[in-house]
């Protein structure tokens, strides 16, 4: 498969890895303070959406599993983020949650 091939394979999955983790970052700022446990999952399921947007970019034969954690994680962040009623992390749960569904489907098609 081409290098151009993979990147439109993997486009959707790292584009929303890349908004989640921007997203996060935002909420885990608003909460520090606030919510410090909203705010550590927050920077938690940040640094691994990047790590799972840069090993779907280089095509590492390890995406899938880091696609499959990287759901589970935006999947809790999500679910920390719902008990709040704060714009940012009703933001950032709706960043989750659409991170999530894209990590999935990259690691059950893998």
């Amino acid at each position: 498969m081409s290098t151009v091939n993979n990147h439109s394979i993997h486009e959707a999955c790292v584009e929303a890895c890349t908004k989640c983790a921007q997203t996060c970052e935002q909420c885990a700022q608003d909460c520090l303070g606030k919510h410090p446990e909203c705010a550590k999952i927050c920077l938690d399921c940040a640094q691994f959406c990047a790590l799972a947007a840069a090993f779907m970019s280089r095509n590492s034969q390890f995406h899938a599993a880091v696609c499959g954690l990287c759901a589970d994680i935006c999947t809790a962040c999500a679910s920390e983020c719902e008990k709040h009623g704060h714009g940012c992390c009703k933001t950032c749960a709706e960043a989750c949650r659409s991170c999530a569904a894209e990590c999935r489907k990259m690691a059950e098609a893998s």
